[in-house]
């Protein structure tokens, strides 16, 4: 069993790569990320994590990640993926991920809106919000990534 992350960065990039598989790996080096082992997990943060924009994680960490990634084969074609984290007053939070055919900035207003909806479902009070996007204009194969690492 894992213990629960302490805290949490934002993270994205898009990149281009001979195969789809490439791409999305060439996304996740170009997010910082690509030397992890990612573990997928759902929309919670843990109580008490905080936001922490430049901690290191060692290679080959099983690293608890949400994401969400986008892969096209359409040349020409802008791809876009957003993630956000919204903090509450003195409780857990929300992740939320998007990926589309859109800007970066119109991923990042889907996902901060998905944040701020997913409070008002759960009737909980947003403290702050913090988004990141990373868009991608596919030449061949095109992959974009973004992720809320969580680490301990």
């Amino acid at each position: 069993m894992l213990p629960t992350p302490k805290k949490v960065k934002l993270v994205a990039g898009g990149a281009e790569g001979p195969t789809p598989l490439n791409a999305f790996d060439n996304a996740l080096c170009r997010a910082g990320i690509g030397n992890l082992n990612l573990i997928r997990v759902s929309s919670i943060l843990p109580p008490g994590c905080v936001y922490e924009e430049g901690f290191s994680i060692p290679a080959g960490s099983l690293t608890p990640t949400a994401y969400g990634f986008l892969t096209s084969e359409h040349a020409g074609q802008e791809i876009a993926a957003a993630i956000g984290v919204g903090f509450a007053e003195d409780d857990y939070g929300v992740i939320m991920e998007f990926e589309g055919v859109c800007s970066a900035a119109a991923a990042q207003e889907r996902v901060a809106q998905m944040v701020r909806d997913a409070f008002a479902t759960r009737g909980k009070r947003l403290r702050h919000l913090q988004v990141q996007a990373a868009a991608h204009t596919v030449v061949r194969i095109g992959s974009v990534l973004a992720a809320a690492v969580l680490w301990y």
